[in-house]
């Protein structure tokens, strides 16, 4: 991953992991940034999680989080 963005911030590790995982099932390579740990109740309001893409990748990333978001 070359030049990065921030594509999206999460405060649930979950959520975040989730969103990942939506991206790259849709091939573009995404990372998470900030997540201290996998237990959720040792980082209760304290995160500030960021999902990154590469910079040739933001529109689509951002497309595919703002539909997944209006089918929920």
């Amino acid at each position: 991953m070359n030049d990065l963005k921030t594509v999206a911030t999460f405060s649930d590790p979950m959520r975040a992991s989730i969103a990942q995982g939506l991206l790259r099932s849709n091939g573009i390579e995404a990372e998470t940034f900030g997540a201290v740990s996998s237990y959720p109740s040792f980082n209760v309001a304290e995160q500030n999680i960021e999902l990154k893409v590469n910079a040739k990748d933001y529109e689509s990333a951002s497309s595919l989080l703002a539909a997944s978001d209006k089918a929920q």
